[in-house]
């Protein structure tokens, strides 16, 4: 079995109410992003629009193509749409993905390697078998891809993997360079922001290091940060898992659970906090 690197933060998933993919990228421009047009999944249940960042790590604004209601009851749409992964998440910064290797079979398969190590490391965490996904650009080009995702009951809490079968340029496009200069000077992540609850901090920090593959840079009774990579960097984001300290942060924790609270950028200068109309900004000069 190979030794994969399972620490390079691919993207970042940000979820608006359904049919709102358009108005969201509107308001992510006004932010200071350039918002590319994404696309249409394959099971048709969700579309997207991309911020590319120059690290290589994107932001996915993603809405239901249609609520509940549009499926008949019974139908096989409407079983698909209440069964999603997502379809009980609140709006906000709601999943996160690392960079998986594409393998859908076979015995090095992202699933395979991380389960492996949780045997050995004892942490308790096993990841569901690999399933294909994809969806169809604008352009009508094809992207495919593998998604690796944590078992039930932790979707939230612990990263799927997202290994592409056609070139990641196609998901990802950087070029022309146009799509990755932001109004804003955004650059890359800086950090992830993780909250959590006392009783789950211990076994969480666990789980995280077994998926990430190495232990926290630095770790303490409230708190413990990663060093992840991004794809044009090899040191990338701080993935920072916290207990809940201020009010503000006890309220997110008691609402959501154990959720992304903030998604920190650097900039070229500009600093700062924002809030999208669900989620949470914080702007950090490199």
């Amino acid at each position: 079995m190979t030794n994969l690197n399972t620490k390079i933060l691919d993207h970042i998933v940000h979820l608006t109410p359904p049919g709102s993919v358009e108005e969201t990228s509107k308001q992510f421009r006004e932010l200071g992003f350039t918002v590319i047009p994404g696309g249409t999944h394959t099971d048709g249940l969700t579309a997207n629009a991309l911020v590319v960042l120059a690290d290589g790590v994107y932001l996915e604004l993603i809405s239901f193509t249609h609520p509940v209601s549009y499926y008949p009851p019974g139908s096989s749409g409407r079983q698909a749409r209440e069964s999603h992964a997502w379809a009980s998440m609140s709006p906000g910064w709601i999943d996160f993905a690392f960079l998986g290797n594409g393998l859908l079979t076979g015995p090095n398969r992202v699933s395979d390697i991380i389960n492996d190590r949780a045997k050995k490391e004892g942490s308790g965490v096993e990841y569901d078998p690999e399933i294909p996904g994809g969806r169809e650009r604008p352009d009508g080009k094809v992207l495919k891809w593998v998604i690796t995702s944590p078992g039930s009951g932790v979707r939230e809490t612990l990263p799927f993997f997202c290994g592409d079968v056609t070139p990641r340029e196609w998901r990802v496009p950087s070029n022309p360079t146009s799509n990755i200069e932001h109004p804003s000077t955004a650059q890359g992540i800086s950090y992830l922001l993780v909250l959590t609850s006392p009783g789950t901090f211990s076994s969480l920090t666990r789980q995280l290091t077994t998926v990430i593959g190495t232990p926290a840079l630095s770790s303490r009774n409230t708190e413990a940060i990663w060093q992840l990579e991004a794809v044009h960097k090899t040191k990338g984001p701080k993935f920072i898992l916290r207990i809940s300290e201020t009010e503000r942060e006890v309220n997110f924790v008691q609402e959501v659970g154990t959720g992304i609270f903030e998604v920190a950028f650097s900039t070229e200068g500009k600093e700062g906090n924002v809030t999208t109309p669900y989620g949470r900004i914080a702007w950090i000069p490199a």
